[in-house]
């Protein structure tokens, strides 16, 4: 049966997003970092969402795990593969629903964190290792219908990374398991991860600038930029995706990781910028921007004031 994708008349007529990768590696302004479990209790989410509100943006990228397999929310199906990587308090809800009443659109973004040895732990317990990957296929699958089924329509999106690690056909191939023999099931995936909201969208990342299809069963790019010389020439690539675009506004790195660092000033002018989501949004196109973040979930003041400037100058 041919993939009927997903409405993306919402996602098109967002200007701008933010998001931010807040993890189990992000680090304070000052100071010894948390232990998560304790970093998660601490965040701020008032100073949080009010933030995403002066900032202009219309949806939030948020990352629920990233290098390492460690979630600000309960997920029973991740605790019975590991014991000790999720939170009691759900994170994600209180962000989700936060950002609900103001209609603002979360994109949940997941990693299976099977990535170079980042977390060794994890992979071994996931089954990435394993000679017939059955077991991961199934575990990851359960991860995610288990989420989707319980954030429901507060996600509206999400956006997968590092399926170069589980694939090595694409432009990019991490791969550091056997996969001989063996064709990670993304229809299998893309189905599990539409549980709980049917017309919630799909992405697949690529790597930079990168068309490539994992598979035709997603929605719309994921579009990792590290620059702004990319624009788009229509609202969907040639491929048929609604165009996106993703880039960082100040850390390169994506993560505040350092201790006792400030986050880094933003990387363009205003105007550079202004004119940039300007063009992109004559396509019905959106431009999300991470911004940096420290443990306590307090957002650069300098990327939410130039984002706010640029949403009242658009």
């Amino acid at each position: 049966m041919s993939y009927i994708r997903a409405n993306t008349d919402w996602l098109s007529k967002c200007r701008y997003g933010i998001a931010v990768h807040w993890t189990a590696q992000t680090t304070p302004r000052r100071g010894k970092s948390l232990q998560f479990q304790d970093a998660v209790d601490a965040f701020k989410l008032d100073a949080f969402i009010n933030a995403i509100l002066k900032s202009g943006a219309e949806y939030l990228i948020f990352t629920s795990t990233h290098a390492l397999q460690m979630l600000a929310s309960p997920n029973p199906t991740v605790e019975a593969i590991l014991s000790g990587r999720t939170t009691k308090r759900d994170l994600i809800w209180e962000i989700a629903s936060s950002l609900s009443t103001h209609g603002i659109h979360l994109i949940l973004y997941y990693n299976h964190s099977c990535n170079s040895k980042d977390d060794p732990e994890w992979e071994q317990a996931v089954g990435y290792h394993e000679k017939y990957k059955d077991r991961l296929v199934s575990n990851l699958c359960d991860i995610v219908t288990w989420m989707g089924l319980h954030y429901g329509d507060k996600i509206k999106a999400w956006w997968f990374d590092s399926p170069y690690s589980l694939d090595p056909k694409g432009p990019h191939n991490s791969v550091t398991t056997d996969m001989t023999g063996f064709q990670f099931p993304w229809e299998r995936f893309t189905e599990v991860a539409k549980r709980g909201f049917t017309e919630r969208l799909v992405t697949y990342n690529a790597g930079v600038d990168q068309n490539y299809l994992y598979t035709t069963h997603q929605d719309y790019w994921a579009g990792e930029l590290v620059d702004l010389d990319h624009l788009p020439k229509s609202r969907f690539l040639d491929n048929g995706l609604q165009w996106h675009g993703w880039t960082c506004l100040d850390n390169r790195a994506w993560v505040h990781s350092k201790i006792d660092t400030d986050i880094p000033a933003t990387l363009y002018t205003d105007d550079r910028i202004i004119n940039f989501v300007r063009k992109c949004n004559e396509h019905q196109c959106p431009m999300c921007f991470n911004l940096g973040i420290y443990q306590d979930g307090i957002i650069s003041s300098d990327a939410i004031r130039q984002l706010s400037k640029i949403g009242h100058n658009l």
